[in-house]
């Protein structure tokens, strides 16, 4: 939806506009609650060059005015995946104060052991509204971290429970902090051996401000 903005500017001369507009508006309702949107927003805007997404950002500026969702559900997505220091400031900018109402999901993790000893971790931490972010990986204690996956926008009610099966393995529930300190030992291991962490593991390393822990305490070691 995001690529079907014009670049231009809007052209009222079109009988179609006030459908497409309409469409367009209940589009950007849906970012409020639609995981699936949300992500797909922040796909499309990540996809777009300088001049595309400065674009975007002129039309939401406006049309987020309009609609009856807070300004986070429109903004967020693409701040999600914004890197250019300038545009993320007009984004929160435009995001403003506008979080919508205080809705609380705590952070939590699960956790189980494979048969050879390795741990599969799922954590699920809040990003705003009714979205979480979840991450899992597996690891072997004290020596590597073997994959991660991030989900970075899930619904909140989709949360995954006690007993679940995750790569084979059954995940209970586990202290945030708990699960947190077997990975942070594993990357500590992984350091050690091979020097700077690869770019993929950092979902891993943000979960440190959710358990409530400084990065460079986790990391210690």
């Amino acid at each position: 939806m995001l690529s079907a903005v014009r670049v231009n500017g809007r052209d009222g001369a079109d009988p179609s506009q006030d459908r497409a507009d309409r469409v367009w508006c209940t589009w950007l309702e849906a970012l409020a609650k639609d995981a699936e949107a949300a992500l797909g927003a922040a796909c499309a805007y990540e996809a777009l060059d300088d001049r595309e997404r400065n674009a975007v950002l002129d039309v939401l500026e406006i049309d987020a005015k309009r609609i009856s969702v807070p300004r986070v559900a429109v903004f967020a997505p693409l701040l999600s995946v914004e890197a250019d220091v300038d545009r993320r400031e007009r984004i929160r900018s435009a995001m403003g104060s506008d979080v919508g109402p205080n809705v609380f999901v705590r952070a939590r993790s699960l956790m189980g052991s494979t048969r050879d000893g390795d741990l599969v971790v799922l954590a699920e931490t809040h990003m705003y509204l009714g979205f979480v972010r979840v991450t899992v990986c597996r690891l072997t204690p004290d020596r590597c971290v073997h994959w991660v996956r991030s989900d970075p926008l899930s619904d909140a009610r989709d949360a995954a429970v006690p007993g679940c099966v995750v790569d084979g393995t059954v995940l209970e529930l586990v202290p945030l902090r708990t699960a947190v300190d077997a990975i942070a030992r594993a990357l500590v291991a992984q350091r050690r051996l091979n020097g700077e962490l690869p770019p993929h593991l950092r979902p891993l390393v943000e979960l440190f401000d959710a358990a409530g822990c400084d990065e460079n305490d986790c990391m210690q070691g």
